[in-house]
């Protein structure tokens, strides 16, 4: 395959001026504050399907011949690329088929579904989405659309540097999530062509570090569940890794704490709801800001298709983590008056309970005992603090749940 080069891109984003959204990219003060340094966000969570995708999605149906564009095209994907390819595809009256695995979410389907494409459900993994897709392009004479392993698509990603070159001509930095390759290939493209001094970083999940495996000739084990689905890649592009070796500085991993704390961050900072694997660069900054002092650095905010039970669930654990919501074990004799004298601690304290449960059967602590089980809210956490402090005053073993 042909890398694409500068013109390409710039050909790309012609080609696709009016119909992708030319995203806001906008500096977070207060982001900025935390890390210690200017923090640029791309915000390609706005896009109409709210994720990049679109890009190069759009820039390889465009190039379509009249015949290719008749019989229609093929993709394997449980995500943001099927949702671009399935929207761009009607706007065009283009057929779309997409391969999903099994197990994909209704609602994603539903979704793909919704912008006119026929979807068909393939195997458990990804690998037996994408070889169905492949046996039935050469079945039925459709064109494959690749994720990221495509020059085209790569052409069309990149147009998200020159956007934010052109709105921040200054940037140093450059942090941009990894999956299969194709976002940070286009980008790294067109920043070496045009600021080649900027330093350009890659962010995998720690899960899913295959990219940089293959780059730098690691054996980091790779699979398990992760917030980031959109970059838990197994296999990365055969051009992109080729790309990468050249253009790209260096590949960092993050972990899934970090993850769940960048997408919080943003959802209460910036009012903007990112997904996981779109929260990755942000995440890198905030885990190692002694790097990035003092810099100018950009990020992507690449997408923002993240179930709403799962967002619930980050927000309430960041909540956890930062001391604000409990859950305490508290062991007291099972006699009349000590849960009265519990709940006076609670309030003395300012203490909220949200939730209590008695446990007498299923504890270590003797027959005439019991656990009670307080899930509660703070303002903050040394109101927490506080509480097991005047609990433990009053003779109580209290015994704190932690998440990490």
């Amino acid at each position: 395959m042909t890398v694409p080069t500068i013109a390409d891109i710039h050909a790309a984003a012609e080609r696709i001026a009016g119909a992708v959204e030319k995203t806001p990219c906008l500096k977070s003060r207060t982001l900025s504050e935390i890390v210690g340094a200017e923090v640029w966000l791309k915000f390609e969570n706005l896009q109409f399907t709210a994720a990049y995708k679109e890009r190069g999605a759009l820039n390889k149906l465009l190039q379509l011949g009249e015949e290719e564009r008749a019989k229609g095209v093929i993709a394997a994907s449980a995500g943001n690329h099927a949702q671009a390819v399935a929207y761009h595809g009607k706007r065009l009256g283009i057929p779309v088929t997409i391969v999903m695995p099994t197990n994909t979410p209704l609602m994603k389907v539903a979704q793909t579904e919704e912008h006119g494409a026929r979807v068909i459900l393939q195997g458990q993994r990804f690998d037996d989405a994408y070889a169905r897709a492949r046996e039935l392009e050469a079945e039925e004479g459709l064109v494959f659309v690749h994720p990221f392993d495509d020059p085209d698509i790569v052409a069309g990603t990149g147009t998200i540097a020159l956007e934010m070159l052109e709105a921040v001509p200054d940037l140093d930095t450059l942090v941009v999530p990894i999956g299969g390759g194709g976002l940070i290939s286009g980008i790294a493209i067109a920043v070496r062509a045009l600021r080649p001094q900027v330093e350009i970083i890659g962010v995998e999940a720690e899960l899913y570090p295959s990219m940089k495996n293959v780059v730098e000739g690691g054996e980091k084990a790779i699979g398990g569940d992760t917030l980031a689905e959109g970059i838990a890649v197994k296999e990365p592009g055969k051009l992109t890794r080729a790309i990468i070796r050249d253009h790209v500085d260096r590949i960092e991993l993050v972990s899934e704490k970090d993850l769940e704390h960048a997408v919080a961050l943003l959802v209460a900072i910036e009012k903007t709801v990112v997904e996981g694997a779109g929260a990755a660069g942000m995440a890198l900054l905030l885990a190692n800001p002694e790097r990035f002092a003092g810099r100018k650095v950009g990020t992507v905010l690449c997408g923002g298709n993240i179930d709403t039970h799962l967002l619930a669930n980050v927000l309430i654990r960041e909540l956890v983590r930062c001391g604000r919501i409990a859950r305490l074990k508290i062991g007291a004799q099972d006699q009349p008056g000590a849960l009265a004298s519990i709940t006076a601690c609670f309030h003395a304290a300012g203490v909220n309970i949200i939730e209590t449960n008695h446990q007498r059967i299923f504890s270590k602590l003797p027959a005439k005992d019991t656990v009670i089980e307080v899930e509660c809210e703070a303002r903050d956490a040394q109101a927490i603090d506080a509480l097991v402090e005047r609990l433990e005053q009053k003779g109580f073993v209290v015994e704190r749940a932690e998440l990490d």
